[in-house]
């Protein structure tokens, strides 16, 4: 018998591959799934004119397919993990990340030019103010502007010389087959991915257990685990679309490594990194959290320690 599965998605061409990806992976699970497809808005997407961080929301891309979910209009939503808040609702819940992607940033500049050959005062655009952070700590001579939109658009403000470089997440770039078109992957020790970068993240209703079972066989160990540590990460830290926040955790044979920073928009930051049990991997993040805030990232943040 054929089981009807609504998936919400949003608009852009990342959005529906991922989502594509997501249909494709359960179908080979079980055949007698037939997918719909719903296409949700997210004030993330409306809001064009300003900067993510001034917006001053959290789950920008997140509340309303949660607000689809709780009225029956869809099963499942595909996010991309690290549009996640730090803390879900309790009615919600994470039921599959697939396998993780390349969680890199990548950076697409005219001529070729990687960060560390990028001309002096190079015009560099960025909405991350993660990203922001860690290009001013390692170019602080860079000029940084403001960019926003999907992936197309994106680029297509780079060639037509609205900057002389971007940087984006080679995961999404990879998902809709340009990644050829990046001049540098930044090594994640430099540029700290943002928590759950290049990792899919299907949400559900908390306690629907069919929905729960079906999903259960798209779920990666290895993503699951750093996807763990990491949001502890980031719950600690209380992080948001307002904070400079990176956690990157990667499983080995036997071990967790996690690495962790918080910063300044000006580019001051704290780095960490703590190895661990890959079955501690939450208490493993959040002493990693806890450690680089009383090590001066509570300072930085504008807090006491």
């Amino acid at each position: 018998m054929k089981r009807r599965i609504t998936i919400g998605t949003r608009a852009s061409l990342l959005a529906r591959t991922q989502t594509a990806h997501v249909v494709a992976l359960l179908r080979a699970e079980h055949s007698q799934i037939e997918a719909a497809i719903v296409t949700i808005t997210t004030q993330g997407d409306r809001v064009q004119d300003r900067p993510l961080h001034a917006i001053g929301a959290q789950a920008l891309f997140i509340a309303e397919f949660e607000a689809a979910l709780r009225t029956g209009t869809i099963d499942i939503a595909v996010h991309s993990a690290k549009d996640l808040p730090a803390a879900l609702p309790e009615d919600m819940a994470l039921v599959a990340f697939p396998g993780r992607e390349d969680p890199r940033d990548a950076l697409i500049a005219t001529g070729g030019y990687t960060l560390a050959t990028l001309p002096h005062g190079a015009r560099v655009g960025t909405s991350s103010l993660r990203r922001a952070c860690l290009l001013r700590a390692i170019r602080p001579d860079l000029v940084l502007g403001d960019l926003r939109g999907n992936i197309d658009t994106r680029l297509r403000k780079l060639h037509d010389g609205e900057h002389d470089a971007i940087v984006l997440a080679a995961a999404g770039l990879a998902r809709i087959g340009r990644i050829d078109e990046a001049s540098e992957l930044i090594d994640p020790q430099r540029m700290i991915p943002a928590v759950g970068q290049g990792v899919l993240a299907v949400e559900a209703r908390a306690g629907d257990s069919e929905i729960a079972y079906l999903l259960a066989s798209l779920d990666d160990r290895a993503a699951r685990t750093a996807i763990s540590a990491e949001r502890a990460f980031l719950r600690v830290v209380a992080g948001g679309c307002a904070v400079p926040v990176a956690a990157y955790a990667q499983l080995g044979e036997n071990e967790l490594v996690i690495n962790g920073m918080v910063g300044a928009v000006d580019g001051r930051l704290v780095r960490g990194v703590r190895t661990g049990l890959p079955v501690d991997a939450a208490a493993l993040g959040a002493a990693l959290a806890s450690e680089i805030l009383a090590a001066g990232g509570a300072a930085l943040l504008g807090r006491n320690p």
